[in-house]
């Protein structure tokens, strides 16, 4: 009995040793385990990151039209004006609105001076207003829907071309507007693929109106201004490029460089959301290309160019008194 006993109690001794040995060797093989799996999602989010960020930098090299490296709105202009149909013509543009309601001598007046002056009524030249801006927006919701299917916007290659189509439609929208309210043509002839600075710095200021982006409106009153009271072309190209308002054009340009860098960026890998939702970002919709459309008209129907009891503000005043003195 002592025998039986005393073997009893060196199994259990001896059981007891072994399924603790057990429970150390699961212990140590969950905790390798657990540090592969650690490892293996590890090198998985770098992966992934790596492979994202190479996207973003083909995202830049595509879209970079000037050079510096950077997603900015001369890109996007630049991009646009490549893209047929954007650049408009203005005397076409006035004589194909005009000539169905006024005779062709008022047209020819509007082409050579403004609407505005030639006689054409203010309530004419906002109903060709209000049905520009829903031409251009009724285009934006034509956007080609097979680029918002999934698998169409992870093409990288399709990137610029999204983003062309829907400032395109903003761009046209911004020249027609400008011709409507008595600005001059803007030079949209490309010379090897280069803009005119004038042209795309205008157009920076057009846009940053439509985003209320803070001096643009003031901007463009002064050089409604300019252009009413005679002020030589060259002043306001200088100023444009590298005086007065040039400061602005660049306060602007910062704006969209900011914010289109995390729109472009944040959409791209949204494969489940529309191209104009995902690609160019939620806050560049349809739903919100009418309101944008309607700032700048609000901003281009009162100034010297179509207004002729327009009533400058102080900072317009200053702007235009600064043109003319950098002379």
């Amino acid at each position: 009995m002592g025998d039986k006993s005393d073997n009893y109690i060196r199994f259990s001794k001896q059981a007891a040793k072994f399924a603790k040995d057990v429970s150390v060797q699961a212990g140590k093989l969950a905790q390798d385990a657990g540090g592969k799996t650690q490892e293996f999602a590890g090198a998985a989010v770098k992966a992934v990151s790596d492979s994202t960020e190479k996207a973003k930098q083909k995202i830049v090299s595509e879209i970079d039209q000037n050079g510096n490296g950077e997603v900015d709105i001369e890109d996007i202009i630049i991009i646009g004006l490549k893209t047929p149909g954007v650049r408009i013509d203005r005397n076409k543009f006035l004589m194909s609105e005009f000539q169905t309601i006024y005779p062709k001598e008022i047209v020819l007046k509007a082409i050579r001076s403004t609407p505005e002056k030639a006689g054409i009524e203010k309530t004419d030249i906002d109903k060709v207003a209000n049905a520009v801006i829903a031409r251009e927006r009724n285009g934006v919701s034509g956007i080609s829907a097979a680029l918002g299917m999934p698998g169409g916007i992870a093409m990288t290659a399709t990137i610029p071309a999204d983003i062309a189509q829907y400032y395109g439609f903003m761009l046209r929208a911004a020249q027609k507007l400008m011709y409507l309210y008595g600005f001059p043509a803007i030079n949209v002839e490309d010379n090897e693929g280069v803009f005119d600075s004038e042209t795309i710095n205008t157009l920076i200021l057009c846009l940053g109106i439509m985003y209320g982006v803070a001096g643009a409106t003031n901007a463009i009153k002064a050089m409604a201004k300019a252009f009413a009271s005679g002020v030589e072309k060259k002043l306001l190209r200088a100023a444009l490029t590298k005086g007065t308002i040039y400061p602005i054009v660049k306060s602007v340009a910062k704006w969209f460089s900011v914010n289109m860098t995390k729109e472009v960026f944040a959409g791209f890998f949204k494969q489940s959301i529309p191209v104009v939702g995902g690609i160019v970002g939620g806050g560049l919709t349809f739903v919100t290309f009418g309101p944008c459309c309607k700032r700048l008209k609000k901003s281009l129907l009162d100034t010297e160019l179509s207004n002729a009891k327009h009533c400058a503000t102080k900072e317009e005043n200053e702007i235009f008194d600064a043109i003319v003195e950098e002379h």
